[in-house]
């Protein structure tokens, strides 16, 4: 009876592989990211921020600029999440608040 179920079942579409061409890529480090936009359009503009603390900030100088349309801006959301969930099983939370980072890593020091 189970084996009449799964085969009545429709069959799971399977992901192609896309063909990418890597050979003009460049690779950039990045540790700011700014997000902006239009009704049609997700603006990400990417940058060093070289400051590590201190009051005063410096000046960002952004290096990078990605457009996408909304539809690609959730796939990428999606596939983030997911990249970001994967590392946190692996290695443990990752905690996007700076200040509390450094609480913590002080108070394990001590």
């Amino acid at each position: 009876m189970a084996e009449e179920t799964k085969s009545q079942r429709p069959a799971a579409p399977e992901q192609m592989q896309v063909p990418v061409d890597e050979s003009h890529i460049v690779a950039t480090y990045a540790n700011f990211c700014r997000v902006t936009g239009t009704p049609e359009e997700l603006i990400v503009d990417f940058g060093l921020n070289k400051q590590v603390g201190g009051t005063s900030p410096e000046t960002i100088q952004l290096t990078q600029r990605i457009i996408v349309n909304f539809f690609t801006a959730k796939r990428l959301a999606y596939a983030l999440g997911m990249a970001v969930q994967r590392h946190e099983q692996a290695f443990g939370v990752l905690e996007t608040d700076v200040q509390k980072r450094v609480v913590h890593q002080q108070s394990t020091k001590a």
